[in-house]
Parts: C-alpha cells; sequence; structure tokens
C-alpha cells in the first residue's frame, strides 16, 4: 500500500488535502473529482482510477459535514452531553444511543460535563456550533433556558435520567422514587426499623426523588423515617466510612443512592460481622458474585438511552407533537445482601 503524500500549505506546515489537490495530481477538473467521490457516472474507468489513485496518494477525506450541510441534510452527527463516561451506567447508556444512531446512518458525540453547569452549557454550544442534528443531555445545571434559541431554531434536544429546568423539552427518566420506595418496604418486610440511607447532593434531580421516594417507602410500611440516619452529599470511601461509623450504630439495614456508593459501602463494610442488610440503587457489574451476593434496585438503563435516542430521531422524522416524559421502570432483584433479618 502506498503511503500518503504530505500536502504543504505556503506556510511550510502540513494541511489537509483538497479536491484541488487530488484534480492537480490526477490531471482532471475538481467537477471530475466530484464526480468519482460522490459515485456519480460520466467519469471514464480509466480517469475515475486515476482519480481514486490521487486519493489514496494524498490520504484525501470528504468534509462530510459540508456536504451534507449544502445538501440541506445536516451533519449526520448527534451531540450526546453525559455526567461522566467513566461510570458504566452511562458507557451503558451510550452504546444504546450509538445503536440506534447507527442503523439510522448517524455517527454520536461524546462529552463529559462532570456534574459541572458551566461545562454542560460548553458541550451543548459546543456541539451546537458543530451543526449537530439533535442533542441528547444528560443536565448537570437547573437552568437550561440558554438552549431555548436552538431549539427553537430546529435542534430537537432530549434530555434523559434528569429532566431539564425552566424549559419545556423532551425527558426520558426513571423511576427515582418508586425504586428507593421498593428498598425500603423491602428491609421493612424483614424486620428492619432503623434503616439509614446514604445518597448523592440534595440538589441533583435523582438524589432528590430516590431520597422522596425513600422517605414514602418507610411510610408506607410503618417504619419511622429518621433524619439523622440519612447523610446526602458527593461521597468519597472515607466519607461513606465515616457515615457508616455514625449511622450503623443504631441502624440495622442501609439503602444506598447510585453504584457508586453502594461500592464506597461494600470496601467499608469489608470484614465486619455485624454486616447490615443492604439494598442498593442501581446494578453493578460483579454485583452478583460478591458475598453475599447485592440486592438492588435496577432498571433497564438500556432503555433509557434508547427512547432518548428513538425519540429524538421522531422529531428529526418531523413530529411537532408537545413535549414528551418518557418514565423508565423499575424493579427489585433480590440476591442476598437485601434479605438479612433483622
Amino acid at each position: 500500500m502506498p503511503l500518503a503524500m504530505t500536502t504543504l500549505s505556503d506556510s511550510g506546515n502540513v494541511r489537509r488535502a483538497t479536491m484541488s489537490d487530488v484534480a492537480r495530481l490526477a490531471g482532471v477538473s475538481i467537477k471530475t473529482v466530484s464526480r468519482v467521490v460522490n459515485a456519480e457516472s460520466g467519469v471514464h474507468p480509466a480517469t475515475a482510477e486515476r482519480v481514486l489513485s490521487a486519493i489514496d496518494q494524498l490520504g484525501f477525506r470528504r468534509n462530510l459535514s459540508a456536504r451534507n450541510l449544502r445538501r440541506g441534510t445536516g451533519t449526520g452527527t448527534l451531540g450526546l452531553v453525559l455526567e461522566d463516561l467513566a461510570n458504566p451506567f452511562y458507557s451503558v447508556l451510550t452504546r444504546a444511543v450509538e445503536e440506534v444512531a447507527r442503523m439510522r446512518g448517524k455517527q454520536v458525540l461524546t462529552g463529559s460535563s462532570d456534574e459541572d453547569p458551566a461545562r454542560e452549557r460548553e458541550l451543548v454550544l459546543e456541539f451546537c456550533a458543530r451543526r449537530v442534528d439533535g442533542l441528547i443531555v444528560v443536565p448537570a445545571g437547573h437552568q437550561h433556558g440558554y438552549i431555548a434559541h436552538e431549539i427553537n431554531a430546529g435542534t430537537p434536544v432530549v434530555f434523559v435520567d434528569r429532566p431539564p429546568g425552566n424549559l419545556d423539552a423532551d425527558a426520558v427518566l426513571i423511576d427515582n422514587s418508586g425504586g428507593t420506595a421498593l428498598a425500603a418496604q423491602h428491609l421493612a418486610e424483614h424486620g428492619h426499623r432503623e434503616i439509614a440511607f446514604l445518597g448523592d447532593a440534595p440538589e441533583i434531580h435523582t438524589a432528590a426523588e430516590r431520597l422522596r421516594g425513600f422517605r414514602e417507602g418507610c411510610a408506607r410500611a410503618g417504619v419511622p423515617f429518621e433524619s439523622d440516619l440519612v447523610l446526602m452529599g458527593p461521597h468519597t470511601d472515607e466519607s461513606v466510612a465515616e457515615a457508616l461509623r455514625t449511622t450503623l450504630r443504631r441502624a440495622t439495614a442501609l439503602v444506598t443512592g447510585n453504584n457508586r456508593i453502594t461500592i464506597h459501602a461494600l470496601r467499608a463494610l469489608a470484614g465486619r460481622p455485624d454486616r447490615p442488610a443492604l439494598v442498593g440503587f442501581d446494578d453493578f457489574e460483579l454485583a452478583d458474585l460478591l458475598d453475599p451476593p447485592i440486592t438492588v434496585v435496577t432498571h433497564e438503563t438500556s432503555a433509557l438511552g434508547r427512547s432518548a435516542a428513538e425519540l429524538l430521531f421522531s422529531r428529526l422524522d418531523g413530529d411537532r407533537t408537545p413535549p414528551r416524559r418518557i418514565v423508565v421502570p423499575t424493579r427489585l432483584l433480590a440476591r442476598g445482601s437485601g434479605e438479612v433479618a433483622r
């Protein structure tokens, strides 16, 4: 295979080859190169072969975004703004979005906001500047009026996992409150009355909803909701270990508000003979192989991403109905850790 030739700018810097470069090397017009690149008829086979050879030598690549925009067919890309792609939850969600997009001939550009509203806004506006055909956003902030102009200009946006703030838009959510209500009731059914809850920062929609569900689940089960057994906030191994030292002086059971907090808790509980009954929100890899296997509130994360992508494509296809809210159900998966009697 021949090595690609280097194309230099007037200043001597390496640059991408253009159609003009291909035409010059092949000894043809730019229109002929365009016909070959776009698989149009009317080019002699020998001439087409010469053009293709020049393309290989120069490493020429079409600017698909520019071509599609000229044709009025969009850029063939979607923007996906997540909290943190390193979190397995968002990895599964991303894969589901990509699978739907691939079936529709589009590519997905992703970025992580790191739970920073300013970074979320920066990513969203950057994707819009790149003329993505649509956006799927896991919101970090509570103010989304900044994107209203883009929506009004025709860029469909679907929010996923959390609803937008001060904006009426499509959203695909998990039944967060229903899931933690199930967890509290399940532990109460096994005799526990002092149940601790470790959740994420309360200003995050999912964390607030899971705390609300936990409170409602306690009420339905007839067990007290004790605020001193509830600890909310961004958690680390150290903060969870300290929280458990405090709450487990009285609590005999524990609900953890997401998969990361569950893992922090398991590290803190390792080797303790007085381990509490435990139900975690979100499944995670190897949870079923631990001793005891971890009982979780689970949901089909792929359904979350798939539903968001399908809703986005329905908007791209011309659906102009009012904004929709889709809720993905949760269920309790009993494995052993949540079935320990008081």
